[in-house]
């Protein structure tokens, strides 16, 4: 009787790396683990290529590129194409020329420097390396993801890391910046990029200085649901110049929801359709003359009537139809 070992499924393996599982496991994506997988199964078939990848996990052969690319620029795979590009032959080195004429030497003093550009996000290995060594980015990243509950990708690190280290911004600042994005509905690295930033340039890199400009931002979000649901628009989200304005009527000047729709009124009436401009110049012109409430405003109506049938012009009228005239000019 002969008797042999059953391995089953172990009898065919493949060595995986242990850079993979110590310091890129955590910040690759399924597609990109999947197509680490592929090529390791199949390295010893000769050079491949996305296509093949797209073909066997069916997905687009861009995808199936970035992947590869990601494992690419970590130093776990390598472009054949590139490797076996022809060597461009050095050219002599150019004599080094003295200047001997005054005007030469001050036009070299006054050459104009180069551009400062922005940081450049860091690469994957980079990001690797820094959360191995920081408990402080580790947590980062981690309470990151926990907030927005979901993975984040190695380019979504990349992103947090620079902002850190690039920008200064302290992590409690950042997680502050990610939850309040969440709570918007925005929870994208590309609208947290853009305002972590803004605040960076603006100076914010404080726990305190971030809840003084979350408080800001609340209290305008808020202003301009007012303004939506008082004279009914459809919910949007509002642009800076309508953010700015409708934080001006109802914190500044304290305008009930009755009055702003007064003044709604009164702009579609006059121009036909909402502009917020105008209803800005009505709203000004209120509060200006210190009405507050429909009541005062009736009041002023009444006097305003009464004015015109004794033959005086009001000179409330004279303020919107100037106004008027530059909102429409605006517009045009």
């Amino acid at each position: 009787m002969e008797y042999k070992i059953d391995l089953g499924p172990w009898g065919g393996i493949f060595a995986v790396p242990n850079a993979v599982v110590d310091r890129y496991l955590k910040l690759a994506g399924s597609v990109q683990i999947k197509a680490l997988l592929w090529v390791l199964r199949h390295c010893q078939e000769g050079s491949l290529d996305e296509h093949a990848l797209a073909d066997f996990l069916g997905i687009s052969s861009a995808d199936a590129n970035d992947a590869l690319r990601y494992w690419q620029e970590v130093g776990l795979l390598q472009n054949i194409q590139n490797n076996q590009e022809k060597k461009v032959p050095e050219e002599p080195a150019a004599p080094v020329k003295v200047p001997t004429a005054s005007s030469e030497i001050s036009a070299q003093r006054i050459k104009p420097a180069p551009m400062l550009s922005r940081p450049q996000r860091p690469d994957p290995e980079f990001v690797a390396k820094r959360i191995e060594e920081s408990q402080e980015i580790a947590c980062l990243m981690q309470e990151a993801q926990q907030i927005l509950g979901r993975l984040i990708s190695h380019g979504d690190s990349a992103v947090l890391l620079m902002l850190h280290d690039d920008y200064g911004l302290p992590t409690d600042v950042l997680l502050m910046l990610i939850q309040y994005a969440v709570s918007i509905g925005k929870g994208n690295f590309r609208y947290i990029e853009k305002v972590a930033i803004n605040w960076s340039d603006e100076g914010i890199t404080t726990h305190e200085q971030a809840e003084e400009k979350l408080h800001r931002l609340s209290e305008e979000n808020r202003s301009w649901r007012i303004v939506e649901q008082a004279i009914g628009l459809q919910k949007r989200a509002p642009s800076a110049r309508e953010s700015a304005l409708a934080s001006c009527w109802v914190i500044d000047w304290k305008f009930s929801p009755q009055m702003l729709k007064l003044a709604y009124d009164r702009n579609v009436d006059r121009t036909g359709k909402y502009t917020a401009g105008y209803m800005h110049k009505i709203l000004e012109g209120w509060h200006q003359k210190g009405i507050s409430t429909p009541e005062q405003l009736e009041q002023k109506d009444s006097q305003k009537y009464a004015s015109k049938a004794s033959g005086t012009t009001h000179d409330l009228d004279e303020y919107f139809q100037n106004s008027m005239n530059e909102i429409l000019k605006e517009v045009k």
